[in-house]
């Protein structure tokens, strides 16, 4: 763990699943474009799963637009579709069709996971989220993010290895047990 601190701390606008008193809260800052963010995606699928209801995860949005030029997009999709009580079902599309995040794929996907597609597309041509991204993308500058994924577990920012889930479970539980939510 290191001493950076997540600012601001998980609040009610944030996207969240799992128990708001969850021992263990992780927090990622993704960018759905991301391939080490597609490989995070699997591995916290399988945390979540494994640690049940002993876990909150939460997700922010952090697109690198100078690597990948759909990211930003894709996380007004995201934010678009949680407007309409679906941000999970969108965010878990995303990354499911990571190499497909073009215009047409995301009203595509707007479509298959029933969204009101003529106000997500609307919604998207407005850039109505575009400040939700960018106040997220702030926020990470401010907790010390510089890439993705970055992750902060319980309010602190989490430097180790997150790839095999089944040690990333381990070392969640044990930062909970040491580092108790703040």
């Amino acid at each position: 763990m290191s001493d950076a601190e997540l600012t601001p701390p998980v609040g009610p606008d944030d996207h969240a699943v799992g128990p708001e008193d969850a021992p263990v809260t992780l927090v990622e800052y993704g960018d759905y474009q991301c391939p080490y963010c597609g490989e995070a995606y699997l591995t916290v699928q399988q945390v979540q799963h494994e640690l049940g209801s002993r876990l909150r995860f939460v997700f922010r949005n952090f697109p690198l637009r100078n690597a990948h030029p759909f990211a930003e997009g894709a996380a007004e999709a995201a934010e678009a579709a949680g407007a309409q009580g679906k941000f999970w079902e969108m965010h878990d599309t995303l990354y499911e069709n990571q190499r497909a995040l073009g215009a047409d794929d995301l009203v595509g996907y707007a479509e298959a996971i029933g969204l009101d597609v003529e106000r997500f597309a609307d919604d998207l041509e407005a850039g109505t989220y575009g400040p939700r991204v960018r106040g997220d993308f702030r926020s990470g500058v401010r907790s010390g993010v510089n890439g993705t994924p970055t992750f902060f577990v319980n309010g602190r920012r989490y430097d180790g290895p997150w790839s095999d889930a089944a040690a990333f479970a381990r070392a969640l539980r044990d930062v909970a047990v040491a580092e108790p939510r703040r």
